[in-house]
């Protein structure tokens, strides 16, 4: 099983994490780390912390002559603004802002100031999940699988792929600073956003994460925990401000009939040449998975990220201290984390991935791995034979 586990608070003094499982033999530098965590830095209306934060990787453990050992991988990053901090008498903090975890941390663990949830439910802490995201994905790339992502929608700005094929979407997203890869739209959004830097307001979105070339036969019908898509959506909504996860077009697909919400299975033309016959779909409304099990095609996520609940402009709460209503005071946040998310949930969904992958490969090394990989059934009348006998299921 691959798991992780992170610490540290957002202005403490680092950020660490242990991701264990991860196989032997992956070569691993920290800068294919450090170029995660530049993208993770990356996004129009991301808040003054990105100005002082330039987050590299250091790699303590689980890697030596530049491979993984297959002992657990341990991961740190430094926080620059630690020293503002450090030796520092703070303000206490009475007055919750609503959509945060101040109050229900302050009830859960009987906090006699807000600051410790502040400090440990931050989104910083997801900068040690694209650490591990980006492990993850290099892991995958070595059998060919791609996760990637952009932005679809901000606000009331939808936008229209089209046929824009994924990877190209994918390129585009990194080009634009809203990571959206239509460039009409994307003006939009940034005027969107500006509107609301200057309204002193904050503004969420719609995020789509792809992975591409994934072998059939990842997770189970078995059990409920096993499910691929649950995994999945797990993962995505343990995301700070995620608050709703899609797999493939299953709102659309709620309001069909069923006829027309799922994907009909064919036969792919015989190439010339070639004796194997492909069982294939024209269409993905099941974004990739069938059962809770991947079936061949592209996994589609998408994730609704409510708008961050720092705002500039007060909101109404309750000051614990006093016992009487007030206002929120502003504690410095991003105007839009939409762009920025992007890479924080392709980790996430990397992570889900490479996990069902060494659970269907076994082994302990990549040399073990990868000629596991090349045996596996895929999805062809070849691999498919059926005996077609009568027989009793109980007796």
């Amino acid at each position: 099983m691959l798991r992780f586990l992170t610490a540290g608070e957002s202005h403490g003094p680092s950020l660490t994490v242990i991701l264990d499982g991860m196989p032997a033999g992956l070569p691993l530098a920290a800068s294919i780390i450090d170029l995660e965590l530049a993208r993770r830095q990356k996004g129009y209306g991301s808040g003054g912390r990105m100005k002082i934060e330039k987050d590299t990787v250091q790699i303590l453990g689980g890697v030596m002559a530049g491979e993984t050992t297959g002992a657990p991988i341990s991961m740190l990053v430094q926080n620059a603004d630690h020293v503002k901090w450090k030796g520092k008498a703070i303000e206490p903090m009475t007055a919750p802002r609503p959509g945060h975890a101040d109050l229900t941390g302050a009830v859960k663990y009987g906090y006699r100031d807000l600051r410790p949830a502040l400090e440990r439910a931050s989104a910083r802490e997801t900068t040690m999940r694209v650490a591990v995201g980006a492990v993850c994905k290099h892991f995958l790339t070595q059998f060919g699988t791609i996760v990637g992502g952009y932005v679809s929608s901000i606000g009331e700005i939808q936008t229209d792929f089209g046929d824009m094929p994924y990877e190209e979407r994918f390129a585009r997203a990194e080009e634009s600073d809203v990571r959206c890869p239509v460039e009409s739209s994307a003006n939009q959004m940034r005027d969107e956003i500006e509107k609301t830097i200057h309204g002193k307001n904050t503004l969420g979105g719609v995020l789509e994460i792809i992975a591409l070339n994934l072998p059939v036969g990842l997770g189970s019908f078995m059990q409920w925990d096993k499910r691929l898509e649950a995994k999945l959506a797990m993962a995505v909504m343990s995301v700070q401000a995620i608050k709703g996860v899609e797999v493939g077009d299953a709102f659309a697909n709620a309001r069909l009939p069923g006829t027309q919400a799922h994907d009909p299975i064919r036969l792919s033309p015989l190439p010339e040449g070639e004796g194997v016959r492909a069982v294939t779909r024209n269409s993905n409304r099941a974004g990739g998975t069938e059962g809770g099990v991947s079936n061949g095609q592209p996994i589609v996520i998408r994730a609704a990220m409510k708008p961050i609940a720092t705002t500039l402009t007060p909101q109404q709460t309750v000051d614990l201290a006093s016992g009487g209503e007030s206002p929120t005071n502003y504690e410095r946040s991003d105007f839009c984390p939409v762009p920025r998310a992007v890479p924080i949930l392709e980790a996430m969904v990397a992570f889900v991935l490479a996990d069902a992958l060494i659970e269907k490969l076994g082994g302990d090394s990549m040399s073990e791995m990868q000629p596991r990989f090349e045996t596996l059934r895929k999805m062809t009348l070849e691999d498919l034979q059926m005996d077609n006998i009568p027989h009793m299921f109980w007796e």
